[in-house]
Parts: C-alpha cells; sequence; structure tokens
C-alpha cells in the first residue's frame, strides 16, 4: 500500500476516509447476498468509514435499514448513507460523542422514533493512540480510550435491551490486539480484551432472552483508523500469515453471519479476521 500523507500523525484523526489512498474496498463484487437480514433495524456505531461502513454496506445488501452513529465526520457519514440507501434502505444519521450516556440513549430513541424497533446492536466504534512504553500512555488519552471504546458499549446495552426481543443480536468490535497484546497499544489492546470479556459475560447473561452477543476481532484492515495512528504504512499487515493487510470487505460478511439465523447456535464468541495469525477464544 502506498503511504499516506497523514503517516506522521500519531493519532486518530477524524475525516479521512475519502482522502485515503488506495480507497479500501467495502464490499466484493463477488459477494452475493440473499436477503439475510431482510426488514431488520441495525444500529451501527462508528458506521460513517472503514469497517463500520462495511458492515452497513453489507447490511444494506442483505435488506436492513440502517442507523450510524459517528462522531464528526459528516462527509464519510452522507457517503455511507448514498451507499445503503443505493440498496433501497433507509439510513438514519446520528452525530455525536458516544463518551456521554445521554446521547447514546437519545440515539436509542431516535431509532425507535424513526424505525419503531431495532434488531441488531453494533458495537463498533473506537479510538487509539500510539505509545512505545507505559510512561507515554498520558491520563488523558488513556481516559478518553477507554471511555471511547468500552463504556459505550455498557451505555448502549442499557439502553436497547428493553426494546430487543428473541432472535435479535448485539455484536462487538474487538481487536487481534485482545489475544497476543501489543507493543505499542497498552491502553487500546486493554479495552479490547475488555470488550471480549464483557461478550462473553453478557451473552451468558441474555442466552435465556434469546439474545446472541457475539464479536468479531479483526487483524490489520486498511482503515482511517490505521491511516492516521502508524508512520510505516508500507509494512502494515505484511507481518500476518498472508503477508497483507485486510480489506473492510473481507471483515463485513463476519457481522452478517453473527446478525443472522445461519450463527443460530453461536453465542459468546469471536470470529477472528485477521490475516492468519493463530490466537486463542
Amino acid at each position: 500500500m502506498k503511504p499516506s500523507k497523514f503517516k506522521n500523525q500519531k493519532q486518530e484523526k477524524p475525516g479521512i476516509e475519502s482522502e485515503m489512498t488506495p480507497k479500501p474496498e467495502y464490499i466484493s463484487k463477488k459477494y452475493k447476498a440473499s436477503g439475510k437480514l431482510k426488514n431488520k433495524i441495525a444500529v451501527i456505531t462508528g458506521g460513517d468509514s472503514g469497517i463500520g461502513r462495511s458492515i452497513a454496506v453489507h447490511y444494506a445488501h442483505e435488506g436492513a435499514d440502517i442507523a450510524i452513529i459517528y462522531l464528526s465526520e459528516n462527509k464519510d457519514a452522507k457517503e455511507t448513507k448514498k451507499l445503503v440507501e443505493a440498496q433501497n434502505r433507509k439510513c438514519l444519521l446520528l452525530k455525536g460523542d458516544i463518551t456521554d450516556e445521554k446521547f447514546c440513549k437519545k440515539c436509542i430513541d431516535d431509532v425507535l422514533k424513526e424505525y419503531g424497533h431495532m434488531n441488531i446492536i453494533i458495537n463498533n466504534a473506537g479510538t487509539h493512540f500510539n505509545a512505545d512504553t507505559p510512561t507515554e500512555v498520558t491520563t488523558e488519552n488513556l481516559k478518553k480510550t477507554f471511555e471511547t471504546n468500552i463504556y459505550p458499549l455498557f451505555y448502549f446495552v442499557k439502553a436497547a435491551l428493553p426494546h430487543l426481543k428473541k432472535g435479535d443480536t448485539i455484536i462487538n468490535t474487538s481487536s487481534v490486539t485482545a489475544n497476543r497484546g501489543s507493543d505499542h497499544l497498552l491502553d487500546y489492546s486493554s479495552t479490547k480484551g475488555a470488550i471480549s470479556t464483557f461478550t462473553k459475560s453478557l451473552a451468558t447473561m441474555l442466552a435465556k432472552k434469546g439474545i446472541r452477543v457475539n464479536g468479531v476481532a479483526p487483524g490489520p484492515i486498511w482503515t482511517p483508523l490505521i491511516v492516521s495512528s502508524f508512520d510505516d504504512l508500507e509494512k502494515f499487515g505484511k507481518d500476518t500469515p498472508m503477508g497483507r493487510a485486510g480489506q473492510p470487505s473481507e471483515v463485513g460478511p463476519a457481522y452478517v453471519f453473527l446478525a443472522s439465523q445461519d450463527s443460530s447456535y453461536i453465542t459468546g464468541q469471536m470470529i477472528h479476521v485477521n490475516g492468519g495469525e493463530i490466537v486463542g477464544s
């Protein structure tokens, strides 16, 4: 992959999806939809770009209407909305800060007002800051990482749960770093480990209600968060057994599977989309 002009920035910078080179692929031309999510309503945090956009596009192809929650990337969000609507599906855009519990509750209320119900909650939004040693992890960045990556899962689940029914699903985005750690993302990998455990615990809690809870743990995927965070993009993903980074289009189908009846006997699990790195569950 070609170097990005953002490569010298060490933390998340919003609004760069449209400026990435090469452009990410959101759905493969070979993907064959079959109505697996027809008339479902999916709520996706961080759905404006990257993996979130891929989820939204795949879900729209499968017949779902979408609600996208995003921070500030208006251009990216509008493009995702356009891609969803191209499949004759609806797309509600909800802009705001998911570290605010009141905003999270309002998002759920707005989805109910727009669609009347919801079936799929995707906790996908996240952020990270590079730090090579623990002493470089600032208190400010530590708080922001936890408040963005793990707290909103509690906020959205608490707000949405009264409106979910048997057969509905919750899917959380973890990371390969939750299993093998990271030498430059101490706080981020810690939150992703928390997400994995949150997923297992919540799945146990909700199993009797017939609400399944699973997660996806991506490896190196070509997204705006990666482009804005790492210096040496030429090497990104090259250390995987497959020798390359993945595209968002290669992650989206995992979310389709976990949201559909195809995975009806699966809960409390993680799907590892990481280019062949062997990890534990």
